[in-house]
Formats: structure tokens, C-alpha cells, sequence
């Protein structure tokens, strides 16, 4: 076997081992997506959900081009299931529900796939950044903590925000809240819903990132 084939029969496991990993990903954020109440958990006037927290690992496990990919899996099951199972505030995520005079467009696909695309990317150089500033070989606990908090934090600031901007009045209609209140609302959701949610990304990333993370079980894995 001369250098050549080797080097593409490396190339080949490499591409085939990378796509296995994505899959298992994937698949976890699929199952999660559609478990009644643990992945999406609903709030009423939205939806908490813990999806994001497999998307930050994947990040940080297999790199920001992978996580990207996590993050726009996450972002499709968020569309199917705000377009087959709507909530009151579906609109703002899909562009196939409508509310009365309200409906969706393409503001509710950037709100749908772009911050949940950032979930995979954001974490990956956060965590790097943190362990450069702390000079530290192996795994960072802080740059975990950090990485979990930045993920998650990522996803509500800008789905709420880009809300405020493409659907002010159409989404204080639909929540009964006068259009001057609605960024007060908005930011009480961030507090309410995003605060404990980022607080449990950043727990769970420790715990998970802790073993993970290791030299040992990445080349195990693979990564």
C-alpha cells in the first residue's frame, strides 16, 4: 500500500468518523426535540428548553463548523414544531402560523436559525479564549462554566431581542401587553426563563465538559 492510499484511507475514516459524530449529536438533539416536555418545556407565552445544551458540547467536542450544524438542527426542529404544534407566539419562529392579523416571515426564520446556528460557534472560542487567559494545560472548569453561560445566553438574547426587533407590536398583541411595555416583558422573560436556563447550561457543561473534555476520552471518541 503505497503513502498515497494511506493518507486518503485516513482522510476517509476522518470524513466517515466525523459525520458518525455529528449523527450522534444530531440524534440527541431529535430526541430530545420531540420528548413531551424535556426538550421544549411549555411556558405559555414561549417555550425554556435545554436543546442547546447538546449543541454547546457538540461546540466544544468537535469544533465550530460542526457545532454550526448542531446549531441549525436545533434551529429545524424548533421550526417543525412551532409550525405543527404552535403556541400563541409561534409566529415570531415560523413563517407558516399565522395569529389573527399576525403572521410570520422571514424574521421568524433568522430568529429560528440564527441564534441557535451561534450556540455552536460562540461557546467553542469563548472556552478557548478563557483557557489562554488562564495559562492552564487540560480541561478549564472556567472555561466550561463560561462556555455553558455564553451558549445558552447567546440563544434568548438574541431570539428576544430580534423578536423586539421584527415583532414588537404583533408579540405584545399576542401576550396582552401594551407596545410601550413590551421590551420591559421581554426582558422579564430573559429573567424568568433565560437566566435559569443559561445557569443549567453552565452547571451541566461542567459536569459533562469535565469528562469529555479529557485528552483520554477525546482520542477514545475519536475527536
Amino acid at each position: 500500500m503505497n503513502k498515497t492510499t494511506t493518507v486518503n484511507r485516513g482522510t476517509s475514516m476522518a470524513k466517515t468518523r466525523g459525520l458518525v459524530q455529528l449523527a450522534i449529536f444530531s440524534a440527541i438533539i431529535v430526541v430530545l426535540a420531540y420528548t413531551p416536555f424535556i426538550g421544549y418545556i411549555p411556558l405559555g407565552f414561549t417555550r425554556a428548553t435545554i436543546i442547546h445544551i447538546p449543541v454547546i458540547i457538540g461546540s466544544l467536542m468537535l469544533g465550530p463548523k460542526k457545532g454550526a450544524v448542531l446549531g441549525g438542527v436545533f434551529g429545524l426542529t424548533s421550526f417543525i414544531n412551532n409550525t405543527i404544534n404552535p403556541t400563541v407566539t409561534s409566529f415570531v419562529f415560523t413563517p407558516f402560523y399565522n395569529l389573527g392579523e399576525y403572521s410570520g416571515g422571514i424574521g421568524s426564520v433568522i430568529i429560528c436559525f440564527l441564534p441557535r446556528i451561534l450556540i455552536g460557534v460562540v461557546p467553542f472560542y469563548v472556552y478557548h479564549l478563557i483557557r489562554k487567559m488562564s495559562k492552564k494545560d487540560g480541561v478549564s472548569s472556567a472555561g466550561l462554566v463560561a462556555a455553558g453561560l455564553a451558549g445558552a445566553l447567546t440563544n434568548t438574547l438574541l431570539v428576544m431581542n430580534l423578536i423586539f426587533f421584527f415583532f414588537r407590536d404583533a408579540y405584545a398583541s399576542a401576550n396582552g401587553v401594551a407596545a410601550s411595555a413590551v421590551y420591559k416583558f421581554i426582558l422579564g422573560i430573559i429573567g424568568i426563563n433565560g437566566v435559569p436556563e443559561a445557569i443549567v447550561a453552565a452547571v451541566i457543561t461542567l459536569i459533562l465538559g469535565k469528562t469529555l473534555m479529557r485528552k483520554g476520552v477525546q482520542e477514545r471518541l475519536g475527536v
